[in-house]
């Protein structure tokens, strides 16, 4: 008997499938759906061959309400929901606003009317760092709790804010209306996780980040220029007031932020605290040029990178203060940046293709030991 059912937004994702891996561990029954915008159906075979479980699969885009309606009719056992579908890279949310609201805001609200039609009532969303916007405006705030100021500084960060106001009142609302009526409403909840920049691979090197075209994360883009299917690192400005000129950010185990997931989770079915939000991140910062560093020792040379004018909308230093999460969900990270490294390294080396081609044979004999 399962624990619960959830449904995971965004789900063959590199967040998503983690987290999707965490749920169907720990005794949770998985329905994804996924565009496959930026993902690959892989990811559900891969989360199969780790965990013996595979999640159920739909093919649906979240702005297209009338699917998304659909599955919660042919799946009434949701109870809950983890949302990640969403376009997520900073430098095109400036390009492309229109299309960023469009699918970021219009597809939460779609999915939160389906959630209301199907009586589903926990929300766990995946927010992010970027609604703090600089931090450093503020006296006092970095490492950066709940309580810092909102204040996105692009249009990526301004979709999260929106989703989380509009997760909020919708929350709120169902909340008040059914106390009004003199019905149960405690059932309604969602969490806010706001994290910062996940990385790392699975450690067995069969699962891990495969985004579609140009990655705009650092840690892949890194491992692309290690394999040499890119030239060399672009580090966008090297003179801000940090130790080293780089910008400063708190990366995070992709396996830590996945049982984050899992914990905010258990936390509303446990204690169903209305609308609540949590920072997940490890509380160390590092600069880009010490990332840089970490990862070329794990790969065994130096790799090349070129610093190029700061990007439009970056901020000094995100680094987050994990301890509402430490003590409220009694989750804290457990993975160091090396392991993210060596984990991502294993990864990239033995995948080039990421999901494009099949996993070496020696790392799968290696897993069914593991198992065995």
């Amino acid at each position: 008997m399962a624990v619960g059912t959830v449904l995971v937004t965004g789900g063959t994702g590199y967040i998503g499938s983690f987290t999707t891996l965490a749920l169907l561990e720990n005794g949770y029954d998985v329905v994804i759906v996924d565009s496959l915008y930026n993902s690959s159906q892989v990811a559900v075979d891969r989360i199969e061959l780790i965990c013996g479980k595979r999640p159920v699969f739909y093919q649906v885009d979240i702005t297209d309400e009338a699917a998304l309606d659909a599955v919660f009719a042919k799946h009434p056992e949701i109870d809950s929901v983890i949302h990640f579908a969403a376009l997520k890279a900073v430098g095109e949310s400036g390009e492309i606003p229109l299309e960023y609201y469009r699918v970021n805001v219009g597809g939460s609200i779609s999915l939160l009317r389906c959630m209301e039609r199907h009586n589903v009532s926990n929300i766990v969303f995946s927010s992010s760092a970027t609604v703090y916007g600089d931090a450093t405006r503020v006296p006092n705030m970095i490492p950066i709790p709940e309580h810092c100021p909102i204040g996105p500084t692009n249009t990526y960060g301004r979709t999260k804010v929106m989703i989380e106001t509009v997760i909020t009142d919708h929350i709120e609302a169902q909340r008040r209306n059914n106390q009004k009526a003199g019905k149960p409403y405690d059932h309604w909840n969602g969490a806010l996780l706001r994290y910062f920049n996940p990385c790392g691979a699975h450690p067995s090197g069969i699962m891990g980040e495969d985004p579609q075209g140009v990655p705009y994360n650092l840690l892949p883009l890194l491992g692309k220029v290690a394999t040499g299917e890119r030239e060399k690192l672009q580090v966008f400005g090297d003179d801000y007031p940090s130790r080293d000129g780089t910008a400063i950010r708190d990366y995070i185990h992709v396996l830590d932020l996945a049982s984050g997931h899992l914990a905010a989770l258990n936390y509303l079915r446990e204690h169903k605290p209305g609308v609540k939000a949590w920072n997940l991140g490890s509380g160390r910062g590092s600069t880009v040029f010490e990332m840089i560093k970490a990862f070329s020792k794990v790969v065994g040379r130096d790799l090349p990178y070129q610093v190029v004018e700061r990007r439009l909308g970056d901020v000094l230093d995100l680094t987050a203060n994990p301890a509402l999460a430490n003590k409220e969900l009694k989750w804290k990270t457990q993975l160091t940046l090396e392991d993210a490294c060596a984990d991502l390294w294993r990864w990239v080396k033995n995948n080039p293709k990421g999901y494009r081609q099949e996993p070496p044979a020696e790392l799968l004999e290696a897993l069914k030991a593991k198992k065995a």
